[in-house]
């Protein structure tokens, strides 16, 4: 009991353990796709609605920047550098704010080991709805990392939201 103690101990200690387990559950869910299912093939799961599929991807959301896959991987590295050196603005001392940095660190983290090791990232979740002609409209393909990288980002905004607006609270009511 005294090791889990010591390992959350400290808010940068939380935020590593949050990434590191971010990180390994992306790249099992990718690993599982890649043995699972041949590239550009998908398996419907709910019709009309969700599919797996085994997308790759060499540029950002929405597949912007594709072919630019190094230097999407520099600014994988900067955001990292970044974000650690300005995490204390964005309430990376709350337990929330651990969270949220310790997913938005293991997403970022995802997403450049699939960068470097398989030169794209896989994307395997697809959310869509079919029209009538057999046309799909519907959300990019994402994976974990991305759903991490989005939720931790929501976090920030929300803490950030409270804070300020706490902030707004008590120097109207001290008025």
């Amino acid at each position: 009991m005294t090791a889990a103690k010591s390992i959350f101990q400290t808010s940068n200690r939380r935020i590593a353990v949050v990434a590191l387990v971010i990180l390994a559950l992306d790249q099992f869910t990718k690993w599982l796709v890649l043995r699972t299912l041949p590239p550009f093939h998908e398996k419907i799961i709910i019709d009309g609605f969700f599919k797996f599929v085994h997308w790759g991807n060499t540029g950002a959301a929405w597949n912007i920047f594709s072919g630019n896959n190094n230097t999407l991987m520099l600014v994988a590295l900067l955001a990292l550098v970044a974000l650690f050196l300005t995490r204390h603005h964005f309430g990376s001392d709350t337990f929330a704010g651990q969270i949220a940095f310790g997913l938005i660190f293991g997403g970022i983290a995802g997403n450049l080991a699939d960068r470097l090791i398989r030169h794209e990232v896989v994307d395997f979740l697809r959310f869509y709805l079919q029209q009538r002609g057999g046309d799909e409209i519907g959300f990019p393909a994402f994976n974990v990392a991305d759903s991490a990288i989005c939720t931790g980002v929501a976090l920030i905004f929300l803490i950030t939201w409270r804070s300020e607006h706490a902030l707004k609270k008590n120097a109207e009511t001290s008025l």
